[in-house]
This record gives C-alpha cells, sequence and structure tokens, in this order.
C-alpha cells in the first residue's frame, strides 16, 4: 500500500513562494558609525592609579532610539525613520565609544567600562542620550546628551546638558551620519573638557 504524497507535494509546492517573502526590510549597503576626531594614538601607553581612572557608561535612551534606524522628528509629536539608513550598532553603544576615545585621548586618563570591571575607578559618568537624529523642520541633525558626573564616592553628583547641531543639505545615510557625526564629536569633546 503507497503512502499518502499530499504533505510531500505541498512541501514542494510552498519552496519557492519561500523566496519572494519578506519578514522585514532589507538592509541598506553600508551600515553607519561614528568615528572620533581626536582618537587615541596608537602606542599611547599610560600609567595610572585605578582611583584616577574615569567609568564611561552606556547612555540610557527614549524608545525611538531602541534602534539602530535614524529617527527623524517630522513634526513636535511626529516622529519617523530615515529610509536606507542604518547603524551599525546601537547608537547609544556608538556614543559610548566616541565619549570614551575622546575622553582617554583629551584627558589621558584611563577609560574603564563593563569590561576593566576589576578598575576602580573614581570618577563616574553616565547619562542619557536624549537626541541623536534629524530634525525635519531646521534640516539639522541633533545631538542631545544629558550628562551626570561624580568625581569620588563622598562627592556630589554634578549633571549638565550637552547640545550640538549640524546642517544637512539632503535627507539621505551619508550626508545624516557624517553630520551626526560632526555633532556627536563636539558633544564629545565638550563633555571630556568638562570630565577634565
Amino acid at each position: 500500500m503507497m503512502k499518502p504524497m499530499r504533505p510531500l507535494i505541498a512541501l514542494a509546492a510552498a519552496l519557492p513562494l519561500s523566496a519572494c517573502l519578506s519578514f522585514g526590510e532589507d538592509p541598506p549597503p553600508t551600515l553607519m558609525s561614528l568615528t572620533a576626531e581626536t582618537p587615541l594614538a596608537v602606542g599611547t601607553a599610560r600609567s595610572v592609579q585605578p582611583t584616577q581612572a574615569v567609568w564611561v557608561a552606556v547612555p540610557s535612551v527614549p524608545q525611538s532610539l531602541m534602534t539602530n534606524r535614524v529617527p527623524v522628528q517630522a513634526s513636535p509629536t511626529a516622529i519617523a525613520y530615515l529610509k536606507k539608513a542604518q547603524w551599525v550598532d546601537a547608537p547609544n553603544k556608538l556614543f559610548r565609544n566616541l565619549l570614551a576615545e575622546t575622553i582617554a585621548a583629551k584627558t589621558g586618563r584611563v577609560v574603564a567600562d563593563s569590561r576593566n570591571f576589576s578598575i576602580a575607578a573614581d570618577t563616574r559618568l553616565s547619562g542619557r542620550l536624549i537626541n541623536f537624529g534629524l530634525d525635519a523642520a531646521s534640516q539639522s541633525v541633533v545631538v542631545t546628551y544629558d550628562a551626570a558626573l561624580v568625581r569620588s564616592d563622598a562627592g556630589p553628583v554634578e549633571t549638565r546638558r550637552f547640545e550640538a547641531r549640524a546642517p544637512v543639505a539632503r535627507e539621505d545615510g551619508p550626508t545624516v551620519a557624517a553630520a551626526l557625526n560632526q555633532a556627536a564629536n563636539q558633544v564629545a569633546g565638550e563633555v571630556a573638557g568638562w570630565v577634565g
């Protein structure tokens, strides 16, 4: 007695259709990242007491930045996302790495993070990345970082808001990425100066 072939025939018929299905937007041809304008020089060696190190936390973000896409503030109450533009990693992680690189290069201090848990850094920088995208009304990108700094275990918490804007000529991935890189570097430089 022959077994029914219907399940196999149905499966074979469905296979060509699977190539037509899409479960999300195709990724752009290239992914965007941030690059420090003041990088730490290769071969730089430092020797400091652990208490002279700075710990830099990954900033918290609003829901609109919990994605690798670039938010566009279309109106005061509406947010869209830039087409064919995507970060290589979460924007708050990219910004944290830029902050760490800039602080290390400009201050001469060792910068620690969660991978260096054995370093007991006295100075701790944390904060919230409020804006990191395109403002359609002003045709500029905006980077806003609310920082909190503790310089020692017994010291007070200092807070400060940093913001930078850069104009954009076109609303496309490469143009917006370059402008965001410029604005993020400006904020990182000001934060480094504040940290000292």
